[in-house]
Formats: C-alpha cells, sequence, structure tokens
C-alpha cells in the first residue's frame, strides 16, 4: 500500500527502516513530550527488534516528503474492537509544517473507504497543546480525561479522544 497526497508519500513501514526510525527514536526521547510516553529505544538491536515488530503488525506507516524522500516520521494505528486507535510520531525537525496533519488525514480517509473504519481514537496528554489541536483539526472530540501514570512518580491528565466518520 502506497498513499500520496500533494507534498507526501506514504507506505507501510518495512523492517529495514530501522535506523531511521532509531533516529526519530532518538529525538522523540529528547524531546519535551517524552514525560508523557514510555521511552523509545536508542540502541540498534532494540531499536531493530521495535521496528521488526511494528512492521509486522502492518498497522504502522511511515511518511516522506517527495521532493527528497526523507522519512519525517510515522503514523500508527492499534484495532481496539470496532476502533483504531492512533499514534504519531515526527522527527522535530518537520514539526509544525503540517506534515502529521496531512499523512494522519490521508491514512484515516483509507482506512475509513478501503476498510470500512467508522471509529478511530487517540490518547494524548492534555499540556501536550500541539498534539491536542492535531486531534481536534482532524475533527476528534475530547470525550474524558484521566490522570496517567508510566512510572508512578510523574503522572498527568492524559484526554481520550473520539472521531466517528460515516462512510457512503
Amino acid at each position: 500500500m502506497r498513499l500520496e497526497t500533494s507534498r507526501l508519500y506514504i507506505r507501510r513501514l518495512h523492517e529495514t527502516d530501522w535506523q531511521e526510525m532509531k533516529n526519530i527514536f532518538i529525538d522523540f526521547n529528547n524531546s519535551q513530550y517524552a514525560v508523557y510516553d514510555m521511552p523509545l529505544p536508542t540502541k540498534d538491536e532494540e531499536a531493530k527488534a521495535l521496528t521488526k515488530r511494528f512492521a509486522d503488525s502492518n498497522l504502522f506507516f511511515v511518511v516522506f516528503r517527495k521532493e527528497s524522500s526523507d522519512l519525517l516520521g510515522y503514523v500508527c494505528f492499534h484495532k481496539d474492537g470496532d476502533n483504531y486507535d492512533l499514534g504519531y510520531c515526527f522527527h522535530s525537525a518537520y514539526h509544525s509544517k503540517g506534515y502529521a496533519y496531512e499523512s494522519t488525514k490521508a491514512l484515516i480517509e483509507y482506512f475509513a473507504t478501503k476498510c470500512g473504519a467508522t471509529g478511530f481514537t487517540a490518547g494524548t496528554a492534555i499540556d501536550n497543546i500541539p498534539s491536542c489541536r492535531l486531534l481536534e483539526k482532524l475533527g476528534f472530540v475530547c470525550v474524558s480525561t484521566e490522570t496517567v501514570s508510566f512510572d508512578k512518580v510523574f503522572s498527568f491528565q492524559g484526554g481520550n479522544f473520539e472521531l466517528n466518520v460515516k462512510t457512503e
């Protein structure tokens, strides 16, 4: 599967993408948003293993700019009952350029039209303003909040977002 938008192309993640994924993992771990998620691996073998696991799911997609073939980040889904739970991570060099919105929108449309998906969910920290804004721009609505903690020391307010799409 390969999708194209005006500026991007999107394809399924391959196991061989591990080095580019490792770069995204390292960048994410150094970002201000890392406190809201589990740490991603930064050693070669661990990055290879996680990339393989992601690729084997067939629900992880990598995003490239057409003109340079730079891997910008990834968009992923987790099948949860009748819904697809959305996640994404883009290298900080590509933040605030509309790439996450453009690629995520294209993938949601693909899943709705080609796979019959009607419901999407996403969770993010309420203090992660860029992520909340992206979800709202995509049409997601925050339906609840909850206290989230990964290490029993640091906790934050997480928002649970939903998007229902109608297929014709």
